[in-house]
């Protein structure tokens, strides 16, 4: 079933503002207590361990775009302190606590334990093919407790989206390092100052912008050209296109009726986190 891909991608803003409350300090307070020495101690552990003990090469490929080297500083050390099963409940339990924490009443709400099962139903239907982290997750149970479901369907959804944003960036021959680039541009920062690329040496950061730039995406300012504002169009137009096979378990009243109860519970997180 189609659905129009405005909702398609409303959904993806509600699913990455849930998806999200994983890297948030009470998870974060989870690995910590557990041995990690960082929160990206705790990221790699908690996002990768559902790949099991992949190697750091293959952990790099899945998340795509990490500059080299990153992933290699917590793949495999975190193996030593904790196990993959570890990192999951560690991960669940803290993210379902944030959560629960952020949207305070409406976490008994009759609205949150049907857009938990909505969502679960989109969340574990999406064809696998292609997708190596939402295939991981997959293989995961479904927590039964409402608030836990409702965050790890969001969170299945969120990166089977991701897996389909990868594809979409290689589609269009953006390389890891230079997505984030664009997407702090997207986001109206400079390179420099994007948490996620802000700490590379400055010489190895300047190539990725001149790289871009050579291309005809980035001005000599610093800014988007028009090739490059419509390449990033056209990379999340195809992202959503890519996501939609999620929903298509649900019917046009079930899915508005999913946007509807996720309204508040979004309004909430985003509030807090704020």
């Amino acid at each position: 079933m189609s659905h129009p891909q405005a909702k398609i991608h409303r959904m993806s803003e509600f699913t990455e503002s849930i998806g999200t409350i994983t890297f948030s300090e009470i998870p974060n307070e989870g690995f910590l207590a557990l041995g990690m020495r960082n929160y990206w101690d705790g990221y790699f552990a908690g996002r990768a361990a559902p790949l099991g003990l992949a190697p750091a090469e293959v952990v790099h490929a899945v998340f795509y775009n990490f500059a080299d080297g990153e992933v290699a500083r917590h793949i495999p050390w975190v193996w030593g302190k904790i196990t993959p099963a570890e990192a999951i409940a560690v991960r669940e339990r803290g993210s379902a606590a944030a959560l629960r924490q952020m949207i305070g009443d409406l976490a008994g709400s009759p609205g949150l334990a049907r857009a938990a099962d909505l969502a679960t139903r989109a969340a574990v239907s999406a064809p696998t093919e292609g997708r190596a982290l939402y295939a991981g997750l997959r293989t995961l149970d479904v927590p039964e407790e409402p608030v836990a479901r409702l965050w790890h369907a969001a969170t299945l959804l969120r990166e089977h989206r991701g897996d389909g944003h990868n594809i979409a960036l290689a589609a269009h021959g953006i390389a890891g390092t230079e997505a984030h680039v664009l997407l702090a541009l997207t986001l109206g920062m400079r390179p420099e100052e994007f948490g996620r690329i802000h700490h590379l040496p400055r010489p190895q950061l300047a190539a990725v912008i001149d790289g871009l730039r050579d291309r005809g995406l980035v001005t000599t300012a610093g800014g988007f050209t028009d090739t490059g504002r419509k390449t990033r169009t056209q990379i999340e137009s195809l992202t959503d296109d890519l996501a939609a096979p999620a929903y298509d378990v649900l019917t046009p009243a079930e899915l508005d009726e999913l946007i509807t109860a996720l309204e508040p519970i979004c309004t909430a997180v985003d509030t807090a986190g704020n």
